[in-house]
């Protein structure tokens, strides 16, 4: 409990708020190499995952490459990376991006395949082209799934940029290093109490995004879904009281 004590008085420290490597400084590089491995991540993955919903082919490689690349080490592709390029960013960027890919492209695969093929090809009868197909059915149909696997993504790479300070002094992970090397374990865990905090605001914001980006017209056929139970009735001391809409 001290210890958690002093974690948070190392955040609440005033002399920790300016300067060269301070809170504010880490916190933006932190969230600026997430931004830059969500978006080459997703360059790769979601027109892929798109794609592979969309005709329905290439699934099963997806899913074992998916499948392969969550079960690298981290830590050991960002090691490999470093020794190969050098110390800097690069490596870890490439590390992460490997990490990011499985969750996008699940997502994107995901989503496009859970739309109703019934849907698309009455979409079809109508004379829409594929790209219209894509674009104005699947898309803001599976949208929501789409955004859950993004939200799955941001929150890996938060929690796992963390190791970029291994070989670059960025990010938020450096103050937990840095912890770890002079046995100063207030900054330790208040760098970890940060990443947890980052990814908390990001986890909020995109479940908001996630529920904003649901149909209009799906949530009124959920909400009329859920106004028309139907009618059933439940023995109550010997009289039965009917559920439902009165017919």
């Amino acid at each position: 409990m001290n210890l958690f004590i002093d974690a948070i008085a190392w955040i609440l420290d005033p002399a920790n708020w300016s300067g060269p490597g301070s809170i504010p400084q880490r916190i933006w590089e932190h969230v600026w190499i997430t931004a830059v491995v969500l978006l080459i991540a997703s360059a790769i993955a979601l027109p892929t995952g798109a794609l592979i919903g969309h005709t329905g082919r290439g699934r099963e490689p997806a899913v074992r490459i998916s499948g392969g690349l969550r079960a690298l080490p981290t830590l050991g592709v960002l090691t490999l990376f470093g020794i190969w390029i050098g110390i800097g960013l690069a490596a870890p960027i490439i590390a992460l991006v490997i990490l990011a890919i499985p969750p996008l492209l699940a997502g994107a695969y995901a989503g496009f395949e859970s739309v109703d093929r019934r849907t698309i090809d009455a979409a079809r009868a109508v004379g829409m082209r594929e790209s219209q197909i894509v674009g104005r059915v699947e898309l803001p149909l599976g949208m929501p799934i789409v955004v859950g696997g993004i939200r799955s993504a941001t929150l890996q790479i938060i929690a796992t940029a963390t190791l970029a300070a291994y070989i670059a002094d960025d990010g938020l992970g450096r103050f937990i290093f840095a912890g770890l090397k002079t046995r100063d374990y207030a900054e330790m865990l208040g760098g970890s109490i940060l990443v947890i905090l980052l990814a908390l605001v990001a986890d909020g914001i995109l479940a908001l995004t996630q529920r904003r980006v649901v149909p209009a017209g799906v949530r009124a056929s959920r909400i009329t879904d859920l106004r028309s139970r139907p009618t059933r009735s439940r023995a109550v001391v010997g009289q039965p009281i009917h559920e439902g809409n009165p017919e």
